[in-house]
């Protein structure tokens, strides 16, 4: 690869991470906050922030919804029955009384489907509109936006007797460790450059191509790495405590300092068994492994033990509820945080939630398979059976045959970059649902008490790690026959959390069916 192009794809995954992080996901984290604490505090929420439309928009907006609506069914409903005909004429395999093409029929199903998504979506808006009064707020994802503001024209405020310079310092310290810790983490599978319209092998390296990995940097200590630029993230918090001359703050620098240090053992240790496990300290090289072995990190036993530890730790890394003690605004005001305003307090806060997204990001390469997605491999995609092979005919228009271009006997061949782009969007899409279940945790879990988080980590977590080492340990050496149990005993356990996580979202609550009875007199 030559210095210009090195250059060029490194600027443009950094910005790619920026994007995602700092412009995505991170204002999106506070829009979900806000709309929880809302509703755990019975406020009104993010719903003021909005932009104004001229008088008489709300009754234009209110007019177009009915047509819209008509439009949405009739194109959604022509679209299904162009389906269902399709599939039809294929389950019957007679395609030659279809009045077009089948892949005429099923571009027009799909395309009149998503206009009757668009058409359907674009109704509902224009009727919040109209109930809003032509008040534009998004559904409150304007706030992030107003907040950034907010914190950008605030007044900067530095305490008369405080460490000027380790009070602006401590603001960056902790920003910039939490976006670099993206630098490692791979976003999709290589790419190999000359073949990105082309399918590529399946297995194997393509040795004509010039391979650029999916990550900013592709290092052989990644892991270690990570935990060391994170690390870095203490010292921040600790600072800004010691820097701001208020009591409050330094007893909050020297909890955050001393909790993080102490997670910061723990989680080190929580992954030892996927080194162990994996062969690797690359998160490149981890994901891979799930991918060519066709199972998660998640469903091996030991990385389901270190699944759980780790989660716990990296949220008490995050310094996020219930381990948001060095905060802890009903003892400590705000913590380390209290002196602070205006941007350097947008920093802190804006770090809490890159981190979020970080700690997800990476678990969700180390124990959910990164881009890896189930029947997704490199060139295409392949269901169980051959029926996928026989739909593609049938929709190419040509009799099914397992040599025919762009149609491979295991399944639908895809071109390069539709592969790469699978990977990113599951891999989105994973560390979404891992987001989703760390803001689950901040609202269902009461604060620990400092002596309770603390036994938490050195008398729970630090020993469960080690013996969960020394269980690895033991099945590494017992070899394939026990990786295999391992692999059986791990799917069942997770199968089984999910279905006694979920389940109580399933069952009917019998207190709000109940028919209400009128008041005793």
């Amino acid at each position: 690869m030559t210095t210009g192009l090195l250059l060029i794809t490194t600027a443009l995954k950094i910005l790619f991470i920026l994007l995602v992080t700092v412009g995505a996901f991170a204002p999106m984290l506070v829009w979900a906050e806000r709309r929880q604490s809302a509703m755990m505090q019975d406020r009104i929420g993010p719903h003021r922030a909005g932009i104004r439309l001229p008088s008489g928009a709300a009754d234009a907006f209110r007019a177009s919804v009915a047509p819209m609506r008509l439009g949405a069914l009739g194109a959604g409903g022509l679209g299904a029955l162009t389906l269902l005909l399709l599939a039809y004429m294929w389950a019957s395999d007679q395609p030659a009384m279809l009045p077009a093409s089948p892949a005429e029929l099923a571009a027009m199903g799909v395309g009149l489907l998503a206009l009757g998504g668009l058409l359907d979506v674009g109704a509902k808006i224009h009727q919040m509109l109209a109930d809003n009064g032509g008040n534009i707020s998004l559904a409150g994802l304007l706030h992030p936006l107003a907040d950034a503001l907010k914190f950008i024209f605030k007044e900067d405020f530095v305490p008369p007797k405080a460490d000027k310079l380790l009070h602006s310092l401590a603001p960056i310290v902790t920003l910039m460790p939490a976006i670099a810790v993206f630098a490692v983490i791979p976003f999709t599978d290589v790419l190999y450059l000359e073949h990105w319209d082309a399918v590529v092998p399946r297995n194997g390296v393509v040795a004509d191509a010039t391979a650029i990995p999916m990550q900013v940097a592709n290092l052989n200590v990644g892991v270690l790495f990570l935990f060391a630029i994170a690390g870095t993230g203490i010292i921040g918090a600790a600072i800004g405590g010691y820097a701001s001359d208020n009591k409050y703050s330094l007893i909050g620098g020297i909890r955050a300092a001393s909790q993080m240090v102490s997670y910061e053992v723990a989680l080190g240790l929580t992954i030892v068994p996927c080194f162990m496990i994996y062969d690797s300290l690359r998160l490149e090289a981890m994901a891979t492994w799930q991918h060519d072995n066709g199972v998660w990190g998640v469903c091996v036993l030991p990385i389901t033990i270190a699944f759980v530890l780790f989660f716990t730790a990296a949220i008490a890394e995050t310094k996020r509820i219930p381990f948001d003690l060095p905060e802890g605004e009903s003892e400590l005001v705000g913590g380390y945080l209290t002196e602070y305003s205006g941007m350097k307090f947008g920093m802190f806060f804006m770090s809490e939630f890159i981190e979020v997204v970080g700690l997800a990001a990476v678990a969700a390469v180390i124990f959910f398979g990164g881009w890896d997605l189930p029947f997704v491999y490199r060139d295409g995609i392949d269901l169980p059976g051959v029926w996928d092979a026989q739909l593609a005919s049938f929709i190419m228009g040509v009799p099914y045959n397992a040599a025919a271009p762009g149609i491979d006997a295991t399944g639908i061949a895809l071109a390069h970059w539709g592969v790469l782009a699978i990977g990113v969007a599951g891999f989105l899409g994973k560390i979404v649902a891992l987001i989703w279940f760390q803001l689950l945790t901040r609202w269902s879990l009461p604060r620990f008490r400092y002596d309770q988080m603390m036994q938490l980590c050195w008398k729970g977590l630090l020993p469960a790690a080690l013996g969960n080492i020394l269980f690895t340990g033991v099945v590494v050496l017992l070899g394939e026959g026990a990786l295999r149990v391992a692999v059986w005993s791990g799917t069942a356990v997770t199968v089984g959390s999910l279905v006694f996580f979920f389940l109580p979202a399933f069952k009917r609550d019998p207190r709000t069916v109940g028919t209400a009875q009128p008041a005793a007199s």
